[in-house]
């Protein structure tokens, strides 16, 4: 029987300072002998080389006493088969995860076992191995026991030939592999690396034969929205650890509660940061965090977001860098996902303009439809975008992101080339059906498919008036008022959005370039970054401030509106 790792005090427990492992049905004699071996290691690297018993608190020791504990004393299957440790930096992340492992080797009693522990960059994996190292070094009884290859960054237990192996992350590498232990670090980059995925679900496939096998995942939280792999093991460990969804992971997340994440009066109080620095006292200090909080603060919105992602584990919904468009900074706070939907612009809009943007094999194909509310004369805006297979392979970096927004519906892949031109023009058409289409804003270059595809669907080349319905919007600097325009809308609260993933995605990617008097948001200087879908919004912003009026024919229509 599965047990039931769930927390749901894990609130009052950050707030109480306890530990959040809830009670378990442990082997406890395992458990007792696994902290045992861990208390006495010893950090080679501080200053009189204390024990871990003095340099960490229970808040990781619970967690190892849990994952050997659960250990069945007849059949040797682990009921704790994963771990998944969320806690900010400076709080011995690293080390204690390169010292578990090393309690793992020395309890092992599988002959010829393989271990790995793993991380991004090869300067974390050598700070991982030097730790392990420095306390076999520091331990008489381990050097016996223990054989270290540094040249191969491995080591070997010379009773029972079983090796722990501290290497940086390489998909290739760890392909194949049949470890009896895993650890990742740093899961919030390994995520961003390509087939990152593929090689964590392979080490799994490889970890089946042995009922004792476990993985560890040991993370800080990202500077960007988390995507890909991180993305869905911290959803599983959330969806566990609040009763929602059952599993072999025991969840251990050092974060504030949703509403002190999206309260910065809250997360910026450094009363509350202990809640969420266990090892404070230790390798850290909350007088520590205030100093480099204020360098932080003092530097800019960006780097205090970064600060907060890494010290805090704030999850950072929006990134923010030095050469940002300063609409992105008023963004997330005009966010109304019911009042933004396609059917909601439909029912509440006098009118509507809408924008196209991109459409190449490696870009995004954006549509961006934004209405004036009859009721408020307010914006609303709902944005799509649509994309081809082959941009994951071109846009290797952007794969990860590209699909967690695929699994949400924010963006359509898909099968054939053609069948994006074909659906957006759908969307449109249900616009134009309800009366409300003024005109359609495209970039001049390369729309030929587009214009087909809404051709096929019915849209005609002119509306009542004669006036062309498809209209160019310029690029580049003569985009400059409607970017200007854009940002006044989201300061003074007139311009809403659907608050998607998508559009917070493409928002922090969009980077400004002055030119002039003016400045220019270009798909060039976002480089692999996609924008599509942000530059489709520009193109309909600027037909709406030239102000159309309904059409004459719609009184009926605007007395009586359709519910869609």
């Amino acid at each position: 029987m599965t047990w039931d790792l769930s927390c749901p005090d894990w609130e009052d427990r950050l707030r109480t300072g306890r530990p959040l492992v809830p009670d378990l049905p442990l082997n406890q004699a395992e458990g007792d002998r696994a902290v045992a071996v861990l208390n006495k290691l010893r950090l080679a690297d501080v200053p009189g080389t204390p024990t871990l018993a003095d340099a960490t608190g229970d808040w990781f020791r619970d967690p190892t006493r849990a994952l050997f504990g659960s250990l069945d004393p007849v059949t040797q299957a682990r009921r704790i088969r994963e771990l998944f440790l969320l806690v900010p930096k400076k709080n011995s992340k690293t080390t204690n995860g390169a010292l578990l492992m090393l309690t793992a080797l020395l309890l092992n009693r599988r002959p010829h076992a393989s271990m790995i522990m793993t991380a991004p960059v090869q300067d974390v994996a050598t700070l991982a191995f030097d730790a392990a190292h420095g306390a076999i070094e520091l331990d008489p009884v381990l050097q016996k026991k223990l054989h270290v290859r540094e040249h191969l960054k491995k080591i070997v237990h010379r009773e029972t030939k079983a090796e722990l192996e501290i290497m940086s992350f390489d998909p290739s590498a760890l392909t194949g592999q049949k470890p009896v232990a895993v650890l990742i670090d740093e899961l919030h980059v390994v995520a961003k690396m390509s087939k990152a995925a593929s090689a964590i679900r392979q080490l799994r496939g490889g970890m089946l034969p042995f009922p004792e096998a476990f993985m560890a995942f040991i993370t800080t939280q990202s500077e960007e929205a988390p995507v890909g792999v991180f993305k869905a093991e911290l959803m599983k460990a959330r969806a566990i650890r609040d009763g929602r969804q059952r599993g072999a992971m025991l969840p251990v997340l050092y974060e504030f509660p949703p509403a002190m994440q999206k309260d910065p009066s809250q997360w910026q109080n450094p009363a509350n940061w202990p809640m969420v620095t266990p090892n404070n006292g230790k390798s850290i200090t909350v007088e520590r965090l205030q100093e480099e909080f204020e360098t932080a603060r003092n530097t800019g919105e960006e780097e205090l977001r970064a600060w907060a992602s890494q010290h805090l584990n704030v999850e950072i919904g929006l990134a923010l860098r030095s050469d940002s468009w300063a609409g992105a900074e008023q963004w997330e706070k005009q966010a109304a996902p019911k009042r933004c939907t396609l059917a909601a612009l439909l029912r509440r809009c006098e009118v509507i303009d809408v924008g196209v943007d991109g459409g190449g094999l490696d870009d995004l194909l954006g549509l961006a439809a934004v209405g004036r509310c009859r009721e408020t004369g307010d914006w609303l805006a709902w944005c799509k975008a649509w994309a081809h297979p082959i941009v994951l392979e071109r846009r290797k970096s952007e794969a990860a992101k590209l699909l967690d927004l695929a699994g949400s519906g924010d963006l359509v892949i898909v099968d054939a080339i053609g069948d994006d031109v074909e659906q957006l023009a759908q969307d449109v058409l249900q616009i134009y059906e309800a009366g409300l289409l003024d005109k359609i804003g495209v970039d001049p270059s390369g729309i030929g498919a587009v214009l087909d595809a809404l051709s096929a669907a019915g849209i005609p080349e002119k509306n009542a008036n004669g006036e062309d319905m498809i209209v160019g919007i310029t690029q580049g600097y003569k985009l400059n008022g409607t970017i200007k325009t854009t940002e006044r809308k989201l300061a003074e609260g007139t311009l809403w959005h659907g608050g998607s993933e998508l559009m917070n995605w493409c928002v922090g990617n969009a980077k400004v370039e002055p030119k002039g008097n003016a400045i220019l948001i270009t798909k060039q200087a976002s480089g692999t970054a996609k924008i599509d879908p942000l530059m489709a919004l520009f193109s309909a912003v600027a037909l709406l401030s030239l102000n159309p009026q309904p059409a004459d024919d719609l009184a009926d229509f605007l007395a009586n509106p359709i519910i869609v």
